[in-house]
């Protein structure tokens, strides 16, 4: 049987590097998560209104169904807002052109609308 005397002293010593080593492993990590930057954010402007616009228009100088009409430009502002939504998951600040003075913020409006016309195909397999 072990004796209870030596036990006690090994124990502690046991307990006091074990919790050595977590406060350690607590201060890199707690030391690398303040150090680290936050990933920077681009922003970006679309000109949403004219591309709703040039929707409009194409589907004023067709001669369609009103219904069918109705039905389509409702699609696309949907297909617009999930690629506006879409655009913004990766960090991006997407800015509406007419609405802001931005300056020379990256115009992203033919990747929006490459996107709209990607959901829009989606829609229609569908």
């Amino acid at each position: 049987m072990p004796d209870a005397n030596l036990t006690r002293p090994l124990l502690l010593k046991a307990l006091v590097m074990s919790a050595c080593i977590a406060a350690l492993l607590w201060g890199a990590w707690i030391t690398r998560e303040i150090t680290n930057e936050p990933p920077i954010q681009r922003i970006v402007t679309v000109r949403l209104a004219e591309t709703i616009g040039t929707f409009v228009e194409e589907a004023a100088r067709a001669d369609a169904d009103p219904a069918a009409v109705q039905a389509a430009s409702l699609a696309y502002l949907k297909a617009a807002e999930s690629a506006v939504e879409d655009m913004g998951r990766d960090g991006r600040v997407i800015l509406v052109a007419e609405a802001v003075l931005a300056g020379a913020a990256e115009d992203a409006t033919p990747e929006l609308e490459a996107r709209i016309a990607e959901k829009l195909k989606a829609g229609e397999r569908q």
